[in-house]
């Protein structure tokens, strides 16, 4: 959810002062850097994911506060949208069985949240975007109670000086063009994020690593094509949340202005460069001033919160962020990831945890690291490319040359997948089940986005417009959801099909079939092509 404000209300005094905070942060946290101990090295992750609220029609339910509320022993808080919840699971090594008492957490707090949605009859949907938020629901009451939220949404529209537009086109080359006088289309976003505790000198592999895999991390996880009855990217949360924060204006965007949700720039040789790109090209959003004195405090031998510094940087949406915290009066920093999007099923996202924390392992103890023979360029290419097109996306890979997401992951990234996770201490039955599910699911060529696709168009096949489609698409989502099953094993549906109902909503407690993958790569070369030229969000 990020930090509380006091107060909504701008005061144009502010911005200078809070800037002049936030440069004293950094020249302090410069200091910390090179001479603070921070927490040891142990490879601790964590993980957030956030959930929709839905009714037995399909619908988005706006009353998070009330299942917060009703909820009891999990870690629940409000996000953005009234229809939002955010669980967050224990931080963990991922030694021993540590994958498989993930998914048992996530899927028993889901179980929770549902219980506490069935209250008010609502249940939990794990999905990027809801396929059947319509625009008359969002522009009601649809902002969750909180003066962060409400300063927020009003510095980005003071910001930008007029309404969001919303401008993206998809594979399909159906359009969605509309204005909008807020930023909920942001709220209408929901991710599973990953988190990897590292040491200052390893932060810059780690964050890295994390790049060079966000192209075939996001295609092979996009689970997110359709937005306000429109399709979109196979990951619409991409460009929906890209545009829905953008504080540009159109002449802004012409004279290369950083937008606040972006890759990246270059590829970095300390956390000390994201931050201080940060300071350098970013206004203020929310200019809340704290009474600490940072240099103060690590004069007396304290560890400063840098606050400043940090709501700062929770205002800069990299898809890859820094973070620097305490814990216990010990600092640490953490690589956040936040490319994925939330669901399908507790497997597909462990599945996709498991996927991205052994391969950032591997890469980031590389001696030749894989981003030396990566352009930053290229890595942000295959990004958007994977985002938009998916498993169709062309990407580049060293040594590889052009190839679409399954076969770079089959061919070249389970594998290091695994080794990364076997030098965690990660049990060889969790590998192989979770990798499998992988395997599976490009084997399949079968994400969330994809079979959301094929069901959208099976029951437009049968006659339903498509409103009605994506009713019965996303009923039937919730449905398969329940059995735990990996997404890539599902069948497409029919019209006519009898869904179970609402209130046995267990996914949640239901086990994954062996059938959901296998340990098993495929042999056999990847033919190299020309390098791709750049894609942009249209």
């Amino acid at each position: 959810m990020g930090r509380e404000i006091t107060s909504p209300e701008w005061d144009f005094s502010l911005p200078g002062r809070f800037r002049s905070k936030v440069q004293l942060d950094l020249d302090v946290f410069e200091k910390l850097l090179s001479g603070t101990d921070f927490a040891e090295e142990t490879p601790m992750t964590g993980v957030e994911l956030e959930l929709d609220l839905i009714d037995a029609n399909g619908q988005a339910v706006f009353d998070n506060l009330a299942v917060i509320d009703a909820s009891e022993g999990i870690d629940v808080v409000p996000e953005l949208a009234r229809f939002n919840v955010e669980v967050n699971a224990e931080p963990r090594l991922l030694d021993g069985d540590a994958l498989h008492r993930l998914r048992a957490e996530l899927r028993a707090s889901m179980g929770e949240v549902n219980r506490a949605a069935a209250t008010i009859g609502a249940s939990v949907l794990p999905i990027g975007l809801l396929p059947t938020l319509t625009t008359e629901e969002l522009a009601g009451e649809w902002m969750t109670e909180s003066s962060r939220f409400q300063a927020l949404n009003d510095a980005i529209i003071r910001a930008r000086g007029e309404d969001v537009v919303l401008d993206i086109t998809g594979p399909s080359r159906e359009r969605l063009h509309m204005g909008w006088p807020t930023v909920a289309p942001e709220g209408a976003c929901t991710s599973f994020q990953l988190h990897t505790q590292v040491t200052p000198r390893d932060f810059a592999r780690a964050w890295n690593s994390a790049q060079a895999i966000a192209g075939a991390q996001v295609a092979i996880g996009a689970n997110s094509p359709y937005f306000f009855g429109t399709e979109i990217w196979q990951e619409g949360r991409v460009p929906v949340f890209t545009q829905a924060v953008d504080t540009r204006p159109a002449e802004l965007v012409n004279q290369g202005v950083h937008p606040r949700v972006h890759f990246g720039d270059n590829w970095i040789t300390s956390i000390f460069d994201l931050l201080e790109a940060n300071v350098r090209y970013f206004p203020p959003l929310l200019p809340e001033m704290s009474d600490e004195d940072p240099e103060a405090v690590l004069a007396a031998g304290g560890v400063p919160q840098l606050e400043e510094l940090m709501l700062h940087n929770g205002t800069i949406y990299r898809w890859n962020r820094p973070i620097y915290d305490t814990a216990g009066g010990v600092p640490h920093l953490r690589v956040e990831n936040r490319v994925l999007p939330a669901g399908p099923t507790a497997a597909d996202m462990v599945a996709n945890a498991a996927f991205f924390f052994g391969a950032t392992r591997f890469f980031s103890r590389q001696t030749r690291p894989i981003w030396s023979k990566l352009s930053f360029t290229a890595a942000e290419t295959n990004f958007l490319r994977g985002a938009r097109d998916g498993f169709d996306a062309q990407m580049f890979w060293p040594g590889v040359g052009r190839v679409t997401p399954d076969q770079l992951v089959l061919d070249v990234l389970l594998p290091v997948a695994e080794a990364g996770l076997r030098s965690l201490g990660a049990d060889q039955d969790a590998i192989d089940l979770y990798l499998g599910v992988i395997e599976g699911r490009c084997l399949s060529r079968t994400n969330g986005a994809v079979w959301q696709v094929q069901a959208v168009k099976a029951f437009e096949s049968r006659g339903q417009s498509r409103a009605e489609a994506l009713r019965s698409m996303t009923l039937q989502y919730q449905a398969n959801a329940r059995t735990g099953e990996p997404v890539h094993t599902w069948d497409i549906p029919h019209s006519g099909g009898v869904l179970p109902p609402m209130d046995s909503l267990t996914d949640q407690g239901a086990e994954m079939p062996s059938s959901g993958g296998s340990s098993r790569r495929r042999e056999g070369p990847v033919v190299a092509h020309a390098v791709p030229g750049p894609v942009k969000p249209e």
